[in-house]
């Protein structure tokens, strides 16, 4: 592990640069920079969601993704590393359709809400989403490995049907869209 930070600024990005984790330097509105602080934007809202009461299964599941989710970003930081694996997208897929199973089928659309944990599962698979954007839009302008971009969009997935779980499990009940409202 590279050296730990024991001073927090350094004023070497007041020209508006960054390091990245492999010594070089790129604007702070760079395609990299947006994917990796948005996948850590995302850490922080699965972070607040963990400050919500849940299922211990689903306590753990989110801690591990947590995990990942810091090995996305530096595998993100660091041009050429590799730090999700296709194991990792499969591992999430299982935990997907094994939350799923247990759901009945959808036949309306879900509004996000359902209480406190649902509603901070939404907003933790939006910024998901945009994460996943914003590594879409770098793959464009750089080399990345596809990983990245499948661990994400599994990962908004999973989140979604994990929103469902915690609707049912605080006793909220999930918050259907009611299409018919305007007739």
């Amino acid at each position: 592990m590279g050296n730990r930070l024991s001073k927090i600024y350094t004023r070497t990005g007041d020209d508006g640069s960054t390091g990245l984790g492999d010594g070089s330097r790129v604007g702070k509105d760079s395609a990299r920079v947006e994917a990796y602080g948005t996948v850590d934007e995302a850490n922080c809202c699965i972070g607040l969601l963990l400050a919500t009461e849940m299922p211990d299964d689903v306590r753990a599941l989110l801690v591990r993704i947590q995990h990942q989710l810091f090995d996305l970003g530096g595998e993100l930081c660091i041009p050429g590393h590799a730090a999700i694996f296709d194991a990792d997208i499969e591992t999430l897929e299982h935990q997907l359709d094994q939350f799923n199973e247990g759901l009945p089928p959808l036949k309306e659309f879900i509004l996000p809400g359902g209480g406190e944990a649902s509603a901070r599962c939404h907003i933790a698979r939006t910024v998901v989403r945009r994460a996943e954007r914003a590594t879409v839009a770098l793959a464009r302008l750089e080399t990345i490995r596809p990983q990245s971009q499948h661990y994400l969009n599994r990962l908004s997935d999973l989140l979604f049907v994990l929103g469902r779980v915690l609707a049912r499990a605080s006793g909220h009940g999930e918050v259907l869209w009611n299409h018919e409202r305007r007739k």
